[in-house]
């Protein structure tokens, strides 16, 4: 293969994902239907209404300022419909706006969204839906995601903050992030100190176009206290922090613990805004063993419901963020937090063994952000790892021919791989560039994983049953 030559052809990621289409987010969540019992599960079979006027609020703790709802709605994941024009998908704006009025109605009051998220098309979805309900009904959440050089500079920067508003149809933004900090503080310095962009969001503050200030994170121990050296030196006082927290991550993050960065949080009096609490559906979509574990304590409830109550309960946490792309996700969540029963101690022992026991599958920990795409080689990196993922959930991942199940699985795995992932954009393409790993927030090494994988549906392939 001609690399040099391949490298000098790569598409860029606005055409790349207009060739592609956007990937569906509903296989990822995997709500699991519950018991008709207790109002939970309507005639359908698809969830109850939450009650309307029982959701739970937090507000600062210094100041009492704003009352947020605990569930807040993440905007990467709005649903799609193909492009009548033919060329990939396109939000489904009606569906939108009904889930945003829905959501609204049942106390729903904060949403986040981002200039990279759907094709760039989140943000203008998301102020068309909430522009049809009073602005002070609401808080609004975006980001700074200066990832492209092109925007790194103060100029482009400054463009993006400001075509957010345009998009958002808002005069002003309650909460603005710096968009997925990670181990790279020079980079960091870059983007925000050298050009003068974290002095000018500081002043944006000032002017009161920006009501809160705050970060979400993506890096190891040492650049999440370097981000918060920041507030504790007073160059800089951060209102809010988003970070990756779940009853897995607690003590089994791939990086800083959960659990560490929450108390380093709660220390300073900086609430924490919660991302991931169903590690991008993979809490919902668990091992049939730890289901069953789940259910036998609450038959009536989602397995997700335990992750979102995790997820509430301390007292630091301003709001979950989930990413419902249909109205079960929602209705779902909503009784989660209408009202929040936060968890027992005994009930918090329970979900941290759970954790030990899902620590013990050979999952591989992709959230389905897409960070990674677009490969320059074609590669459809995130379906290759959820695939993989979904079999070693379902018990599709045959180790030996010994296995009775061994035909069954060993079909499952290959049929399934095929149907999931398109020939030209399987595994067996990746050349080992690397330009995916920088770019992955949950740091995998995407290659070494794509390399196992194809090596391993080699074996199948070849082996005669």
């Amino acid at each position: 293969m001609d690399i040099e030559k391949n490298h000098n052809e790569n598409i860029g990621r606005r055409d790349f994902l207009k060739m592609a289409g956007l990937a569906t987010a509903a296989t990822l969540y995997g709500c699991t239907p519950s018991s008709t019992k207790n109002g939970v599960v309507s005639g359908n079979g698809s969830p109850a209404d939450a009650p309307i006027g029982k959701m739970t609020y937090r507000s600062f703790p210094a100041t009492g300022d704003d009352k947020v709802s605990l569930l807040g709605y993440g905007c990467m994941r709005w649903p799609t419909i193909p492009n009548p024009e033919g060329k990939g998908d396109i939000i489904d704006q009606e569906t939108v706006n009904e889930l945003v009025d829905y959501a609204i109605e049942h106390g729903v009051n904060y949403f986040d969204t981002a200039p990279v998220y759907l094709q760039g098309m989140s943000e203008t979805a998301t102020g068309i839906a909430l522009k049809r309900h009073p602005r002070e009904s609401f808080f609004v959440a975006t980001k700074l995601s200066n990832f492209h050089p092109d925007y790194q500079s103060r100029e482009g920067a400054i463009t993006m903050y400001r075509d957010s508003f345009k998009k958002l149809q808002v005069d002003y933004i309650d909460y603005y992030l710096l968009h997925a900090l990670n181990a790279d503080t020079e980079n960091f310095r870059r983007r925000y100190i050298d050009n003068g962009i974290l002095d000018f969001l500081v002043k944006e503050r000032e002017a009161g176009r920006i009501r809160r200030l705050g970060w979400s994170f993506h890096g190891d121990s040492d650049s999440f206290d370097y981000y918060l050296s920041f507030h504790d030196s007073g160059q800089v006082k951060w209102d809010f922090v988003q970070i990756q927290l779940n009853y897995l991550d607690w003590e089994h993050a791939g990086g800083p613990s959960a659990k560490h960065q929450y108390e380093e949080l709660e220390r300073r009096g900086i609430p924490a805004i919660i991302m991931e609490p169903l590690l991008g559906g993979r809490l919902s979509k668990v091992p049939d063993h730890i289901v069953g574990r789940l259910k036998q304590r609450e038959p009536e409830k989602s397995v997700a419901s335990w992750a979102f109550r995790f997820a509430g309960s301390p007292q630091g946490v301003l709001t979950v963020l989930s990413g419902m792309t249909y109205m079960e996700h929602l209705k779902d969540n909503l009784l989660s937090y209408s009202p929040l029963v936060p968890l027992t101690d005994e009930e918090k022992e329970f979900l941290y063994d759970t954790a030990d026991l899902m620590a013990q599958y050979p999952t591989i920990p992709c959230n389905d952000c897409k960070y990674c795409m677009p490969c320059p080689y074609g590669i459809d990196i995130p379906s290759i790892l959820l695939h993989y993922n979904k079999c070693v959930n379902e018990g599709n991942v045959p180790e030996s021919r010994q296995d009775p199940n061994y035909r069954r699985a060993r079909q499952a795995f290959l049929v399934g791989y095929d149907r999931s992932v398109p020939r030209l954009r399987q595994a067996d393409h990746c050349i080992g560039c690397s330009q995916c790993v920088s770019h992955c927030p949950q740091r995998i090494k995407i290659p070494r994983e794509l390399r196992r994988i194809d090596e391993f549906v080699e074996k199948l392939k070849q082996e005669t049953l």
